[in-house]
C-alpha cells in the first residue's frame, strides 16, 4: 500500500492501513500475530473496547495490534502476548477476514456492504466511493471506532472495487 490513500485525518488516521501518527510504533520483533505469525497493525485501544462484545473488566491496558490475515481468528492482540480477541468477541463482521461475504460491511460507518458493491455497476460503485467521500468531508465518520482495524475503509472500499471491475473485465474476455 502507498503512504497515502487520499484519507483526511477525520476519518480516523491520517492514512488508511498505517498506524495513527499520535501512536509510538512496537518494535518490530513483537508485532507478529501469535495465531497466524503475521505482522500486526497497531490499533487504539479505544477500537479495541468499542468493538469487543466482552465485559471491558476483561479488557488489560496495553498495545493492541489488529491481524488481518483471512484465515487467522485473531482480530486483536496485545504486544505483550497477554490478550487476544477472536472473530466471536467482536461486534461486527470483520471485512479482511470475510472479504467475499456479501453482508460483511467494507465501510462500516455508511454501512455499505460487499453485496452492495459486487451488484452495483461501475458508475454506482463510484458513486458508494463518492459518498463515503462525502460522509468523510462533513467529519461524519467515525472509522477509528466503528472499523475493526481503527482506520478509514476508503482503502477497502477502493481496493474492493478494483479488485471487483478486474474480475468483470476478466469475465468479459
Amino acid at each position: 500500500m502507498t503512504d497515502s490513500c487520499g484519507c483526511p485525518p477525520v476519518a480516523g488516521n491520517a492514512v488508511c492501513e498505517l498506524p495513527s501518527q499520535t501512536m509510538a510504533r512496537p518494535s518490530r520483533a513483537t508485532k507478529t500475530c501469535p495465531q497466524c505469525h503475521q505482522s500486526g497493525k497497531p490499533v487504539q485501544g479505544q477500537t479495541v473496547k468499542a468493538m469487543l462484545l466482552v465485559s471491558l473488566r476483561e479488557v488489560q491496558d496495553g498495545e493492541y495490534l489488529f491481524c488481518k490475515t483471512k484465515t487467522c481468528p485473531v482480530v486483536y492482540f496485545t504486544l505483550n502476548g497477554g490478550q487476544v480477541f477472536t472473530i466471536d468477541q467482536v461486534r461486527e463482521r470483520v471485512y479482511q477476514k470475510e472479504p467475499d461475504a456479501d453482508e460483511v460491511f467494507v465501510c462500516y460507518c455508511f454501512r455499505h456492504t460487499v453485496g452492495e458493491m459486487r451488484q452495483a455497476s461501475s458508475a454506482e460503485r463510484t458513486a458508494l466511493v463518492d459518498d463515503i467521500n462525502t460522509g468523510i468531508q462533513a467529519e461524519q465518520c467515525a472509522c477509528d471506532l466503528r472499523n475493526p482495524q481503527g482506520s478509514c475503509c476508503l482503502g477497502n472500499a477502493r481496493g474492493l472495487i478494483k479488485r471487483l471491475e478486474a474480475v468483470t473485465i476478466a469475465a468479459a474476455h
